[in-house]
């Protein structure tokens, strides 16, 4: 399984507070993503001078606290999504991914409570 990214992703309610408070701590938005997925998601990518990247995801229907996850990007979606399920992972879509023209994803949460957001992205 080759990974191609791997990042911290913070999932919120008010991705904008967020993504201001990373500003100041010099980091810049990329690029914005709206509508992700059945959760409506907003996506917010960022960068810092030395390269490291950071996503902040706008998730309305998240429970009280925030949440943070590991965004791992992989060449295959389908072999990294079993290798995380033979390890106990489930996917929060169940049996379902998340595909836009530019993607597939899913948010896999372990059974001890930690996730990763697993996404492929998809080559013209």
């Amino acid at each position: 399984m080759k990974i191609t990214t791997f990042n911290p992703q913070i999932m919120t309610k008010d991705a904008e507070a967020v993504a201001k408070l990373f500003e100041e701590l010099g980091f810049e938005r990329r690029h914005t993503k709206k509508g992700i997925g059945m959760l409506d998601v907003t996506g917010i990518r960022m960068k810092d001078v030395d390269g490291n990247y950071l996503d902040i995801s706008q998730v309305d229907k998240l429970p009280d606290k925030d949440m943070v996850a590991i965004r791992m990007n992989v060449e295959d979606f389908d072999e990294a999504y079993q290798l995380l399920k033979n390890h106990g992972f489930s996917s929060v879509y169940g049996p379902h991914a998340v595909e836009t023209e530019s993607a597939k994803s899913t948010v896999m949460i372990s059974d001890s409570g930690f996730a990763i957001n697993l996404v492929q992205h998809i080559k013209e």
